[in-house]
């Protein structure tokens, strides 16, 4: 009878396991830890099996082909809004009909382009995720739960740097760049995109470093006190990938693309430090239990 009222009571309950099960296999998948192994021993032990090594080569070619596929729907997936998209990067210099095209495959090769970077943009989460399965099981639980909380915060802020380019750089940049020394230029589609979706990747790329001290902080591998040492240091790199990623020569567009990169490197020193003090907060609540015991 006991036997019977317990199969009858997980017929009844089955539905609410059922969708209970990805939460409990979730909690599972954070809660598991590593093994705690110094990194000599891990090296050590790398080199006495080689075979360990080859696993976890293996282990991240199927995380970057589960990555690459996932690239590869969402760019065939871009194919149906890529003309929208092109539209809607050919506005600052007055739409797509603004475009000079010269050679032939020249407007294939730029509605690929869009395409594809339409894509990445759309699997820029999932890609971080697979990095993140790739890491998992040498994280920690509070490591763990840090990285894979920054994920969808990450493709904000690769959103956001999108956003300043499109809003901020490009109308600023172009007008001088179409226009210098009165000679009015017709961009080409391919040239022009090329330039618009470098500038967003780069920009978005750099959007992602408070975030990505943020991590390292709760990890234990930089502070902020060292970041707010250094701050001439980084300003002077800054400069440089400044230069770099700036299409023009001129201080003002420079000063355009450095002046949010200085103000998140300053971000970066305060989130750095709460996210030191809330790894030493877990440090001494980790420890406490061992130092009652007798």
């Amino acid at each position: 009878m006991r036997r019977l009222a317990v199969k009858l009571w997980r017929l009844i309950t089955a539905p609410v396991r059922a969708l209970l099960w990805p939460y409990r296999a979730f909690r599972e998948f954070l809660d598991q830890e590593p093994e705690d192994s110094p990194t000599t021993d891990v090296i050590a032990r790398a080199f006495r099996e080689p075979m360990l090594l080859v696993d976890h080569l293996e282990d991240l070619r199927r995380h970057l082909f589960r990555a690459l596929i996932v690239l590869v729907g969402m760019t065939v997936l871009s194919f149906v809004f890529a003309a929208r998209i092109l539209d809607l990067l050919a506005k600052p210099v007055g739409g797509v009909e603004a475009l000079q095209s010269i050679e032939v495959t020249e407007t294939i090769g730029t509605f690929m382009r869009v395409s594809l970077m339409t894509g990445f943009v759309l699997a820029f989460p999932y890609i971080l995720f697979e990095l993140f399965a790739f890491v998992n099981p040498g994280l920690k639980r509070g490591e763990r739960r840090l990285v894979l909380f920054a994920i969808p915060f990450s493709f904000v802020l690769f959103a956001a740097g999108i956003a300043f380019t499109f809003f901020v750089v490009l109308p600023t940049a172009l007008p001088f760049l179409l226009n210098f020394l009165g000679v009015t230029t017709v961009p080409r589609p391919s040239n022009y995109v090329r330039f618009v979706t470098s500038l967003m990747f780069w920009i978005g790329l750099a959007f992602q470093f408070p975030l990505v001290i943020y991590v390292l902080a709760g990890l234990g591998y930089v502070n902020a006190r060292t970041l707010a040492r250094s701050w001439r240091i980084a300003i002077v790199g800054i400069a440089v990938l400044a230069a770099a990623a700036t299409p023009t020569v001129d201080p003002v567009n420079m000063a355009i693309v450095m002046a949010p990169m200085i103000v998140l490197y300053f971000v970066s020193i305060v989130l750095a430090a709460l996210a030191g003090a809330g790894r030493r907060r877990r440090a001494a609540r980790d420890a406490q239990p061992a130092d009652t015991n007798p």
